[in-house]
């Protein structure tokens, strides 16, 4: 009698999956440039991390910079830019779709970028698993899904819950920074991140365009839309760690 295996037990996550076919481009970036992306073990589910996986960015890059990590960045129109603008920093790009994943190697090779590698997984399982505790000098998420319905409200990544574990993984002086264009997401990532015992606000309020982010392209159809482009930059509150 065949045993049957047993099931995988979804999780709730802030992501919906997507085709993972590639265009003849992205093939070709992937193959060219694989050893920028970073392989873990994974649990059972193919965007998982293991409990023990481990990754020394130090030997990765071949030396101690500040570390910077982007959730979610699609098809690197940000991470490209700044990790060229910003040869002296590391910089790490967790994502979930491949063929995204490959526009990214793309962009950063024609960018000239040498200090950028990217893992295939879920953020928040990443995030919490291969980033050392007070290690990274920045972490962004820009334009996370806004999962706009109530009962889906507790996929959106912002929450009390991500928002401990991204104070746990800051540096003394390391920001987080945000931005979407959904005002009720906006309103709801203030109401989790201003009454946070360990971060605090850098601008008491809305933060201003962070100079260094280009337009990508999902901000540029939000503004196409008419929709308010909100911005938020958190740290470490003085006196919040024990």
């Amino acid at each position: 009698m065949t045993e049957t295996p047993p099931r995988v037990q979804r999780e709730v996550v802030s992501f919906v999956r997507r085709s993972a076919r590639m265009n003849p481009s992205q093939e070709k970036a992937w193959r060219e440039h694989a050893d920028w992306v970073i392989r873990v073990p994974k649990r059972l589910t193919s965007t998982s991390v293991a409990s023990d996986a481990h990754v020394d960015w130090a030997s990765v890059f071949g030396r101690d910079a500040p570390l910077v990590v982007e959730i979610g960045g699609g098809t690197g129109d940000v991470i490209a830019a700044v990790a060229a603008a910003h040869p002296q920093r590391d910089h790490v790009a967790f994502e979930v779709f491949e063929p995204a994943v490959a526009s990214t190697l793309s962009k950063c090779a024609r960018a000239g970028v040498a200090n950028l590698r990217v893992v295939v997984a879920n953020g928040v399982d990443a995030l919490g698993t291969l980033i050392e505790d007070r290690s990274l000098a920045e972490l962004w998420t820009f334009f996370p899904d806004p999962w706009h319905k109530k009962r889906h409200h507790k996929r959106r990544l912002v929450s009390r819950p991500f928002a401990d574990l991204v104070a746990a993984k800051l540096a003394d002086g390391g920001v987080w920074r945000l931005a979407t264009d959904w005002a009720d997401y906006a309103s709801a990532m203030r109401e989790v991140l201003d009454d946070h015992p360990v971060l605090v606000n850098r601008y008491n309020g809305w933060a201003p365009r962070w100079e260094d982010r280009p337009q990508s392209r999902y901000e540029a159809k939000g503004i196409a839309a008419g929709r308010t482009i909100y911005d938020l930059c958190y740290g470490i509150r003085e006196g919040g760690r024990r």
